[in-house]
């Protein structure tokens, strides 16, 4: 387990997990040579501190999103489908004890926190960050979490997708989701482009894709303005069961920690990149100078460079890291010590399961 920061260890104010959805470490090279061409010309796999993490969830070797992301923000294992909470649960019978989040961790303690997908906002990734519940389908149950939080005042930013999904689940349970919200004093916004650089609380869901690079400059400069700090997770989805989006995202989510690296301040900043799982995806022929995916289907029977099979694997992740606490990120280690380097960055210890 990382320990506590030592004495004169530099410590991290804000912190922000990068979170690639199924972006295993075969995508991320596959994502290199079609994006550039060349195998290691990706910023993430460039960053100065890595390590490989295991992903298995309780009961099973291969997992989902939400056993994976809750392992990585509570440093529990737990059951597929479950939402952060402790494997004692029954997905979609019986709820297990509530386990903390390092966002809220960070809401105790009055940092600013926020969550950015391009998935929907009640889908496991970001939902494992504020909400708890036994099944990851409980689209209402999840959202409402939000204008209820456990620490602090709730998380401050959530800007992603779903917007449809959503409201017709929120509806159906008999939940005003937009009238709860605006009790609590956030905003909402139907578009990225509407949120304003003044914002302080802000929910924007959208269903239409949107371009993430101006969107998280923007968040980031919304949460800087606390001087506490703050904790924000970014996902970019990265399966690639639809092989060319895929992979054209694992470069924009490439491009997003990029920028982000140069737009922080490096020493009081920790900047992770990882999966919650990876992908069933190999790189099986091709050469430099020829584009990894055709423009034009290859004929029957021959050999394609890139073969898939629609489907969660079991093998480890990449983890990356760079700024105050990155250094802890080295050699192998489950994916719940990923928790424990996060909080260790800010200098916190843990205090307690729930």
């Amino acid at each position: 387990m990382a320990g506590l920061a030592a004495a004169g260890e530099p410590r991290a104010r804000n912190v922000i997990l990068f979170l690639g959805d199924a972006g295993g470490i075969p995508t991320l090279h596959a994502a290199s040579l079609h994006g550039y061409g060349a195998p290691g010309k990706l910023f993430i796999q460039q960053m100065p501190h890595m390590g490989l993490s295991e992903t298995s969830p309780v009961g099973a070797w291969v997992s989902d999103s939400a056993a994976g992301m809750t392992a990585i923000v509570t440093g529990q294992k737990t059951k597929n489908s479950v939402i952060s909470q402790s494997a004692e649960a029954v997905p979609g019978k019986t709820d297990g004890a509530p386990l903390k989040t390092i966002l809220e961790y960070a809401e105790e303690r009055g940092l600013s926190t926020g969550v950015i997908s391009n998935m929907s906002m009640a889908d496991a990734t970001p939902a494992a960050c504020y909400a708890h519940c036994n099944h990851r389908r409980k689209f209402a149950e999840i959202v409402a979490q939000i204008a209820k939080p456990r620490f602090g005042d709730g998380v401050d930013l959530v800007i992603g997708g779903g917007r449809k999904g959503i409201l017709a689940a929120t509806e159906s349970a008999g939940y005003d989701l937009r009238k709860a919200l605006g009790e609590k004093g956030y905003a909402w916004y139907d578009r990225p482009e509407e949120i304003p650089a003044g914002a302080r609380r802000v929910v924007a869901l959208f269903d239409e894709r949107f371009d993430p690079l101006p969107v998280v400059r923007r968040a980031i400069e919304i949460l800087s303005r606390n001087p506490k700090g703050y904790f924000l997770m970014v996902e970019w989805d990265m399966h690639t069961d639809k092989l060319r989006q895929g992979l054209d995202q694992a470069v924009t989510m490439d491009k997003l920690v990029r920028q982000t690296a140069g737009q922080v301040n490096g020493r009081d900043t920790l900047l992770l990149f990882t999966a919650d799982h990876s992908f069933d995806l190999r790189v099986r022929g091709g050469k430099p100078g020829e584009a990894l995916l055709p423009e034009k289907p290859a004929e029957d029977g021959a050999r394609t460079a890139v073969q898939m099979f629609n489907t969660h694997t079991a093998e480890e992740v990449l983890v990356a890291a760079m700024g105050p606490g990155a250094a802890r990120v080295k050699g192998y280690m489950p994916n719940t010590q990923i928790f424990h380097i996060l909080l260790a960055a800010y200098g916190w210890k843990e205090t307690g399961k729930k």
